[in-house]
Protein backbone atom coordinates (compact mmCIF):
# COMPACT_ATOMS: atom_id res chain seq x y z
CA UNK A 1 0.00 0.00 0.00
CA UNK A 2 2.85 2.40 0.81
CA UNK A 3 4.60 1.60 -2.49
CA UNK A 4 1.34 2.17 -4.39
CA UNK A 5 0.82 5.55 -2.71
CA UNK A 6 4.44 6.47 -3.44
CA UNK A 7 3.93 5.67 -7.11
CA UNK A 8 6.56 2.92 -7.13
CA UNK A 9 6.25 0.18 -9.78
CA UNK A 10 6.47 -3.24 -8.11
CA UNK A 11 5.63 -6.90 -8.63
CA UNK A 12 3.56 -9.04 -6.27
CA UNK A 13 4.45 -12.70 -5.73
CA UNK A 14 2.33 -14.82 -3.42
CA UNK A 15 4.10 -17.33 -1.17
CA UNK A 16 2.91 -20.38 0.74
CA UNK A 17 4.48 -19.77 4.15
CA UNK A 18 4.17 -23.45 5.04
CA UNK A 19 6.40 -24.34 2.09
CA UNK A 20 8.72 -21.38 1.74
CA UNK A 21 10.89 -21.35 -1.40
CA UNK A 22 14.61 -21.61 -0.74
CA UNK A 23 15.41 -18.12 -2.03
CA UNK A 24 12.97 -16.58 0.45
CA UNK A 25 14.54 -18.48 3.33
CA UNK A 26 17.98 -17.37 2.18
CA UNK A 27 16.92 -13.70 2.09
CA UNK A 28 15.65 -13.57 5.64
CA UNK A 29 16.17 -16.84 7.53
CA UNK A 30 13.72 -17.42 10.37
CA UNK A 31 11.41 -14.51 9.49
CA UNK A 32 8.00 -14.23 7.87
CA UNK A 33 6.83 -11.46 5.53
CA UNK A 34 6.60 -8.58 5.55
CA UNK A 35 10.29 -7.77 5.65
CA UNK A 36 12.72 -5.62 3.70
CA UNK A 37 16.32 -6.37 2.82
CA UNK A 38 18.63 -3.48 1.94
CA UNK A 39 22.43 -3.57 1.67
CA UNK A 40 22.48 -6.87 3.52
CA UNK A 41 20.35 -5.58 6.40
CA UNK A 42 16.96 -7.17 7.12
CA UNK A 43 14.12 -5.08 8.53
CA UNK A 44 11.23 -7.12 9.93
CA UNK A 45 9.36 -4.62 12.10
CA UNK A 46 6.45 -3.08 10.18
CA UNK A 47 6.97 0.37 11.72
CA UNK A 48 10.68 0.28 10.86
CA UNK A 49 9.85 -0.73 7.30
CA UNK A 50 7.46 2.22 6.98
CA UNK A 51 10.08 4.61 8.36
CA UNK A 52 12.67 3.19 5.98
CA UNK A 53 10.45 3.63 2.91
CA UNK A 54 9.55 7.18 3.92
CA UNK A 55 13.23 8.00 4.43
CA UNK A 56 14.40 6.51 1.12
CA UNK A 57 11.47 7.42 -1.16
CA UNK A 58 11.41 11.20 -0.78
CA UNK A 59 10.11 14.27 -2.64
CA UNK A 60 10.23 15.56 -5.27
CA UNK A 61 10.11 12.17 -6.99
CA UNK A 62 7.94 10.49 -4.36
CA UNK A 63 5.22 12.07 -2.20
CA UNK A 64 5.64 12.49 1.54
CA UNK A 65 3.28 10.18 3.46
CA UNK A 66 4.02 11.11 7.09
CA UNK A 67 0.95 12.59 8.83
CA UNK A 68 0.86 16.34 9.47
CA UNK A 69 -0.88 15.79 12.81
CA UNK A 70 1.12 13.68 15.31
CA UNK A 71 -2.06 12.41 16.98
CA UNK A 72 -2.92 10.53 13.78
CA UNK A 73 0.02 8.19 14.43
CA UNK A 74 -1.41 6.91 17.70
CA UNK A 75 -5.13 6.80 16.81
CA UNK A 76 -6.39 3.25 17.21
CA UNK A 77 -3.01 2.10 18.46
CA UNK A 78 -4.46 -0.58 20.76
CA UNK A 79 -7.37 -1.75 18.61
CA UNK A 80 -5.62 -4.74 17.05
CA UNK A 81 -4.23 -5.93 20.38
CA UNK A 82 -7.74 -5.85 21.89
CA UNK A 83 -9.10 -7.69 18.86
CA UNK A 84 -6.38 -10.36 19.07
CA UNK A 85 -7.09 -10.99 22.75
CA UNK A 86 -10.81 -11.26 21.97
CA UNK A 87 -10.53 -13.58 18.97
CA UNK A 88 -7.93 -15.91 20.55
CA UNK A 89 -9.85 -16.34 23.79
CA UNK A 90 -11.61 -19.73 24.19
CA UNK A 91 -13.19 -19.02 27.61
CA UNK A 92 -16.87 -18.15 27.84
CA UNK A 93 -16.44 -16.47 31.24
CA UNK A 94 -14.00 -13.86 29.87
CA UNK A 95 -15.52 -13.34 26.42
CA UNK A 96 -17.86 -10.50 27.44
CA UNK A 97 -15.11 -8.55 29.18
CA UNK A 98 -12.79 -8.89 26.18
CA UNK A 99 -15.55 -7.80 23.81
CA UNK A 100 -16.24 -4.74 25.97
CA UNK A 101 -12.53 -3.88 25.95
CA UNK A 102 -12.51 -4.11 22.15
CA UNK A 103 -15.61 -1.91 21.90
CA UNK A 104 -14.03 0.66 24.21
CA UNK A 105 -10.94 0.82 22.00
CA UNK A 106 -13.05 1.13 18.85
CA UNK A 107 -15.11 3.87 20.48
CA UNK A 108 -11.95 5.89 21.22
CA UNK A 109 -10.97 5.58 17.57
CA UNK A 110 -14.46 6.60 16.48
CA UNK A 111 -14.31 9.64 18.77
CA UNK A 112 -10.99 10.66 17.22
CA UNK A 113 -12.38 10.35 13.69
CA UNK A 114 -15.45 12.40 14.59
CA UNK A 115 -13.44 15.14 16.31
CA UNK A 116 -12.25 17.83 13.88
CA UNK A 117 -8.54 18.33 13.39
CA UNK A 118 -7.16 21.84 14.02
CA UNK A 119 -7.27 22.78 10.33
CA UNK A 120 -10.95 21.79 10.14
CA UNK A 121 -11.92 24.31 12.81
CA UNK A 122 -13.06 27.80 11.86
CA UNK A 123 -11.41 30.11 14.39
CA UNK A 124 -14.12 32.72 13.85
CA UNK A 125 -17.05 30.34 14.34
CA UNK A 126 -18.98 30.32 17.60
CA UNK A 127 -20.85 27.54 19.36
CA UNK A 128 -20.12 23.83 19.46
CA UNK A 129 -17.47 22.34 17.21
CA UNK A 130 -18.90 20.62 14.12
CA UNK A 131 -18.22 16.92 13.63
CA UNK A 132 -15.29 16.11 11.38
CA UNK A 133 -16.04 15.07 7.81
CA UNK A 134 -12.50 14.02 6.87
CA UNK A 135 -11.94 10.79 5.02
CA UNK A 136 -8.83 9.53 6.80
CA UNK A 137 -6.89 9.82 10.05
CA UNK A 138 -4.88 12.87 9.03
CA UNK A 139 -7.28 14.55 6.64
CA UNK A 140 -8.45 14.01 3.07
CA UNK A 141 -5.48 11.90 1.94
CA UNK A 142 -4.04 8.54 2.98
CA UNK A 143 -0.86 8.63 5.07
CA UNK A 144 1.48 6.15 6.77
CA UNK A 145 -0.87 6.10 9.75
CA UNK A 146 -3.65 4.76 7.51
CA UNK A 147 -1.31 2.23 5.90
CA UNK A 148 -0.72 0.83 9.36
CA UNK A 149 -4.27 0.92 10.73
CA UNK A 150 -6.60 0.22 7.82
CA UNK A 151 -5.44 -3.35 7.07
CA UNK A 152 -5.84 -4.20 10.75
CA UNK A 153 -9.36 -2.77 10.86
CA UNK A 154 -10.28 -4.73 7.73
CA UNK A 155 -9.00 -7.96 9.28
CA UNK A 156 -10.89 -7.19 12.49
CA UNK A 157 -14.13 -6.55 10.60
CA UNK A 158 -13.87 -9.75 8.55
CA UNK A 159 -12.65 -12.13 11.26
CA UNK A 160 -14.80 -10.91 14.15
CA UNK A 161 -17.95 -11.24 12.05
CA UNK A 162 -17.00 -14.70 10.75
CA UNK A 163 -15.91 -16.30 14.02
CA UNK A 164 -17.71 -14.28 16.72
CA UNK A 165 -20.73 -12.78 14.98
CA UNK A 166 -19.38 -9.40 16.05
CA UNK A 167 -19.86 -6.30 13.91
CA UNK A 168 -18.61 -2.76 14.39
CA UNK A 169 -21.65 -0.89 15.76
CA UNK A 170 -23.52 1.22 13.20
CA UNK A 171 -23.52 4.19 15.59
CA UNK A 172 -19.74 4.46 15.22
CA UNK A 173 -20.28 6.73 12.24
CA UNK A 174 -16.74 8.13 12.20
CA UNK A 175 -15.25 4.65 11.99
CA UNK A 176 -17.64 3.53 9.28
CA UNK A 177 -16.99 6.71 7.29
CA UNK A 178 -13.28 5.95 7.55
CA UNK A 179 -13.64 2.36 6.33
CA UNK A 180 -16.05 3.25 3.54
CA UNK A 181 -13.71 5.98 2.27
CA UNK A 182 -10.86 3.45 2.29
CA UNK A 183 -12.90 0.94 0.27
CA UNK A 184 -13.24 3.57 -2.46
CA UNK A 185 -9.47 3.80 -2.85
CA UNK A 186 -7.72 1.33 -5.16
CA UNK A 187 -4.50 1.71 -3.17
CA UNK A 188 -6.28 -0.02 -0.30
CA UNK A 189 -8.62 -2.47 -2.03
CA UNK A 190 -5.96 -3.74 -4.43
CA UNK A 191 -3.45 -4.43 -1.66
CA UNK A 192 -5.87 -6.09 0.77
CA UNK A 193 -6.20 -9.88 0.93
CA UNK A 194 -9.57 -11.28 -0.11
CA UNK A 195 -12.00 -11.89 2.76
CA UNK A 196 -11.86 -15.64 2.14
CA UNK A 197 -8.07 -15.62 2.51
CA UNK A 198 -8.30 -13.69 5.78
CA UNK A 199 -10.91 -16.10 7.13
CA UNK A 200 -8.73 -19.07 6.19
CA UNK A 201 -5.66 -17.50 7.81
CA UNK A 202 -7.59 -17.18 11.08
CA UNK A 203 -9.18 -20.63 10.95
CA UNK A 204 -6.82 -21.99 13.61
CA UNK A 205 -6.22 -18.65 15.34
CA UNK A 206 -9.83 -17.85 16.23
CA UNK A 207 -10.65 -20.04 19.21
CA UNK A 208 -14.03 -21.67 19.71
CA UNK A 209 -15.77 -20.40 22.85
CA UNK A 210 -16.19 -23.22 25.38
Amino acid sequence: MILWLKGVIFNVTTVDLKRKPADLQDLAPGTNPPFVTFNGEVKVDVNKIEEFLEEKLTPPRYPRLAPRHPEANTAGIDVFAKFSAYIKNPRKDTNDALEKALLKSLRRLDDFLRTPLPDEIDADASGDLPESTRSFLDGSELTLADCNLLPKLHILKVVAKKYRGFEIPAEMTGLWRYLNCAYLREEFTNTCPAEREIQFAYLDVAKRIK
